[in-house]
């Protein structure tokens, strides 16, 4: 390699790298792995992207540079050959419910712009086709009638509006105007009687009369310009044949519905999107959902009765108000003749409407009775309802507090004006149409479908204009790169909040590779997140796509496939954190699986493997039986899930286990658990969820979003160090609570940095600098909590620890020590107790979690819900992973995983296959049993693929021994 063909890295010490120098060759595919916390993003993000993306920032104008988040330097001496980077994270997509693929993908801006060009309108609420003339076509229109007939052209101005409309008739005298057409006969504007105020009447200017003649068209079109001007867009032409017989046409040059005389403005693009007001549903603005109070949340024990305060927004702490409510329902009580006593699911039907939704009628009317001035007083009045005072309330809620506590009994549901299309009636009622009409799409419709299907239609779609095939290329290229990604399935309406890392990150590589952009250095975080074995061979052309034009990519990745597709591969090791950051192999895919002392290369030489267990659990009498799921794309499945197992959905991307597991099963479960205020999908029951005690749900999100977060605070740990420390005799003479060793409260931290032991300084047009607090010297803490010291450690110096050091300073204290064993049993001893929890990967924090659990020892029976556990994990970690998740379910515990990864498939006791395909295709059960059942089903794609983990040793992938170059060809 000469030295425009490689990236030299020289003294890397970013974090735990161990000054690393290293040549990665540029213009190649290039797979950077190790073991979680090895310090593979350290390189890849955090030095070689810091450092591309700080030298572009820096070439351009301190005023931009002011607008730009900016990265810090990386800790490096030295990167030479290094091209503007792009970082392509696994991240989520923002939290608003306004940013979905289609516009984050900008497919929504040419989508508006051809709707508003091409689209078709049709009247809302008739369904009648709209019509808009040119003048020339109306003129055409006229010339086709018999030469000689004779037709007035109209101008309307007054329908159907009662007054005299006096002022209006002496303005057409003045602008010379001599007939009006009033009220269907046509009269000498001289010749007109007053008109009678209460009565409606309609007014139509004569603008011209003519005959049906070729030498009139001049006069005849300047007429019918007049009449659109006057008519505000609306002309008529009324018709006189010999016998007398009049006949009324409408035309207008906008969408125009002739029978009501309703047009409709000129189409913008704008009009097109629900995030601008004349597009939004006034209803929802554009959102789809709409706040209501929801009556499983406002009653959500039904068991109690309403002397029991079974309707949870009349329990409050003021004695005055709640006597109130008592009262009240004493008084709704007696008016439905019920006994107060009576649990609410036992009471009748009508009166559960009427304390919900108040009196309906006259005869509703609720007998009051109050006492005033010591006299019973008796007065009859309608009830609000629940539902309506908690809505009410919440809309003319003052205060944060308030306004909190009412949104606690509402719920999220789809608008009833719009149904979830977020658009106004007349903009939904345009369309697109192809084949004659026989098809057409409005733009809700089209995004709604899933991405293969709206390639295929926009593919056949011709627009009515050379001068739009442009927009349709740029929607169908979009679309074909999303497809080419593997994200078929999606639609173009989901919400970017609701997708996986993995997915918004795929999304992102769609709009790279349409953005052709060259000699560029892209970085990429596990792209394969999320994606089955059958779908991966697309993603991975996607690469090979980005690469061969002209691009240096580097993927983090554990993916055994995109490794042997890889042109170089650098492997760190060889465990994680203090005890990582050095380079354990590099090469070609070959070059390092021959390489002995590579972790990785030994998997890919098939000389370690992660082996079958030795038993599994057979499936025992108890289960979680699931009926009629049909929420998204699932096809009324019925699921079971047998308790105190390990199972595992597999399928398809797009094929529903999110759905199922997550959006219907988890959900119906935390709200029977919990009172959860989210919905669950769509299912008819679910049987078995009192063998349930308590739900978790396990995933890689961080333990904490800011620094003041760690392991130590998260697991409990801390509590149990200061309750240490404000035991030692030192903290007793002094008075010293426990509250006194938190950095999080004021008393015993240093106020200077406010307990974080880093102050920010603003650079204005330069990344912001954060240096060492000058009062505490970065430990956090004031001098005088620093005094208390156990066995001669600080509380700084404990934090300072890592959890194998931490082990032997609390060997005797039986707590702390179960806790911190825990830690170092799910391999992570080399953390330190303080580490920010925003510097953790997600394979740590998911273990992180694990171990939390695991230290509980609780005897209740708990369903742990995990999505895809193994993302960012190395082979070694999915062993440890395995093991914690046997210990778990040895713990009485059953355990439910939503996986694509075979190793820990074919180790599952129970495996859910859904399928057949994705999207509006999947949804569907394919395949139940043990690992080998499933590898023996011919119907499961899955199966095909687990066949080979189970049969063999090391699974022989696609990509071994073959080239990129002929490998897509």
């Amino acid at each position: 390699m000469n030295d425009q063909s490689k990236i030299r890295v020289v003294g890397a010490y970013q974090h735990n790298l161990k000054n690393l120098t290293l040549e990665i060759p540029k213009h190649e595919l290039v797979v950077i792995t190790g073991p979680s916390g090895s310090g593979k993003s350290s390189l890849a993000f955090d030095t070689l992207y810091a450092e591309g993306q700080r030298r572009y920032v820096q070439s351009l104008s301190s005023y931009a540079r002011q607008f730009i988040d900016q990265l810090e330097k990386p800790a490096v001496e030295r990167i030479e050959g290094l091209a503007p980077a792009i970082a392509i994270e696994q991240r989520k997509g923002t939290s608003g419910g306004r940013s979905t693929i289609a516009t984050s993908t900008e497919i929504s801006d040419y989508l508006r712009l051809l709707f508003a060009e091409a689209g078709q309108a049709y009247h809302p609420q008739t369904g009648k086709k709209l019509e808009k003339w040119t003048i020339d076509q109306i003129a055409d229109e006229i010339l086709s009638h018999p030469d000689g007939q004779k037709f007035f052209i109209l101008a309307p101005l007054v329908n159907n509006e009662k007054g005299r409309h006096a002022e209006l008739l002496e303005r057409l005298k003045s602008d010379g105007f001599v007939r009006a057409r009033m009220n269907g006969k046509v009269a000498l504007l001289d010749q007109l009687p007053p008109l009678e105020a209460k009565k409606a009447h309609s007014i139509e200017v004569v603008v011209d009369r003519l005959k049906v003649s070729r030498e009139s068209t001049g006069r005849m079109m300047d007429s019918l310009e007049l009449g659109l001007r006057l008519g505000k867009h609306v002309v008529h032409l009324l018709w006189l044949d010999e016998a007398g017989h009049e006949e009324i046409e409408a035309f207008s040059d906008r969408a125009f519905d002739p029978d009501s005389g309703t047009h409709f403005p000129v189409r913008k693009a704008r009009d097109f999107s629900f995030n601008h007001p004349s597009g939004a549903c006034p209803t929802c603005h554009g959102l789809g959902k709409i706040l209501r109070a929801d009556a499983s949340l406002v009653v959500p024990d039904p068991h109690l009765s309403l002397e029991e305060d079974a309707i949870a927004p009349w329990k409050r702490g003021n004695k005055g108000i709640a006597a109130q409510y008592k009262s009240l329902a004493r008084d709704l009580c007696r008016h439905g003749k019920v006994d107060m006593a009576t649990p609410w699911e036992d009471l009748p039907e009508p009166f559960h409407e009427l304390v919900l939704y108040g009196s309906r009628n006259k005869d509703d009317r609720i007998e009051r009775t109050s006492v005033k001035k010591g006299e019973m007083v008796t007065r009859f009045e309608s009830f609000e309802g629940v539902i309506p005072m908690v809505e009410r309330l919440y809309a003319e809620a003052k205060s944060p507090l308030s306004r909190r506590r009412m949104q606690s009994f509402m719920n999220e549901q789809t608008c009833p004006r719009c149904q979830g299309a977020r658009l106004r009636p007349e903009i939904l009622a345009i369309v697109l149409e192809k084949n004659n009409g026989n098809e057409s799409l409005n733009i809700h419709e089209f995004t709604n479908l899933p991405i293969s299907k709206a390639l295929d239609w926009i593919t056949d779609y011709t627009p009515p204009h050379e001068a739009l095939n442009e927009v349709v290329n740029e929607i169908r290229q979009r679309l074909q790169f999303l497809n080419q990604v593997g994200l078929g399935y999606l639609c173009l309406d989901r919400q970017t909040s609701t997708l996986s890392g993995g997915e918004f990150q795929r999304i992102r590589l769609a709009t790279q590779i349409g953005s052709a952009l060259t000699d560029v250095l892209y970085v990429l975080d596990e792209p394969s997140i999320g994606l089955h074995q059958r779908d991966q061979e697309r993603l991975l052309e996607s690469l090979v796509s980005l690469r061969d034009l002209g691009n240096s990519v580097i993927v983090v990745e554990h993916d055994e496939d995109t490794m042997r597709l890889a042109d170089w591969i650098i492997d760190l090791g060889p465990a994680a954190g203090p005890h990582g950051g050095k380079v354990m192999g590099l090469g070609t895919p070959d070059q390092l699986a021959a390489n002995p002392n590579s972790p990785t290369g030994r998997y890919l030489a098939g000389a370690e493997t992660i082996s079958l267990p030795k038993n599994r659990i057979k499936a025992g009498p108890d289960w979680i039986h699931l009926k009629g799921a049909s929420e998204h794309n699932l096809k009324a499945v019925n699921a079971s899930i047998p308790l105190h197992t390990l199972t595992c959905v597999t399928g398809v991307s797009g094929s529903g286990k999110s759905t199922l597991i997550n959006r219907v099963l988890g959900k119906a479960i935390f709200r029977h658990l919990y009172q959860s205020k989210e919905a669950p999908g769509q299912h008819e029951g679910i049987d078995g969820l009192e063998l349930i005690d308590r739900a978790v749900i396990v995933d890689q999100k961080p333990i904490g979003r800011t620094p003041r977060s760690n392991p130590a605070t998260y697991t409990g740990i801390f509590d149990e160090i200061r309750s240490l420390f404000a035991g030692v005799p030192a903290s007793r003479i002094r008075g010293y609570t426990k509250s006194r060793f938190s950095f999080n409260t004021p008393g015993g931290r240093c106020e200077t940095c406010q307990g974080d032991g880093l102050l920010k300084i603003e650079m204005n047009f330069l990344p912001d600098a954060y240096v060492t607090c000058d009062s505490c010297l970065g430990l956090r803490f004031n001098r005088e909590t620093l005094e208390i010291t156990y066995r001669s450690h600080t509380i700084a110096d404990v934090l300072n620890l890592t959890i194998s050091e931490a082990m032997d300073l609390f060997a005797n204290h039986t707590k702390l020590s179960e806790k911190l064993t825990t830690l170092h049993r799910v391999g992570l001893g080399y953390l330190k107790l303080g580490q920010p929890a925003n510097t953790l990967s997600g394979g740590e924090a998911q273990r992180v979690k694990l171990a939390s659990e695991l230290s509980r020892n609780r005897p209740d029976h708990t369903l742990f819900l995990l999505d895809e556990p193994t993302t960012g994990l190395h082979f070694g970690d999915i062993e440890q992973l395995l093991s914690l998740l046997f210990s778990l379910r040895d713990s009485n515990n059953t355990l439910l995983v939503i996986e694509h990864h075979l190793d820990v498939i074919k180790c599952a006791d129970y495996v859910i296959d859904l399928g057949p395909e994705g999207g509006d295709k999947g949804g569907e059960i394919v395949a139940t049993g043990t690992p080998e059942e499933i590898a023996a089903n011919p119907k499961s794609i899955t199966g095909q693929f687990l066949a080979e983990k189970i049969g063999g040793t090391a699974l022989p992938s696609k990509y071994s021994n073959k080239s990129s170059e002929d490998l897509f060809s």
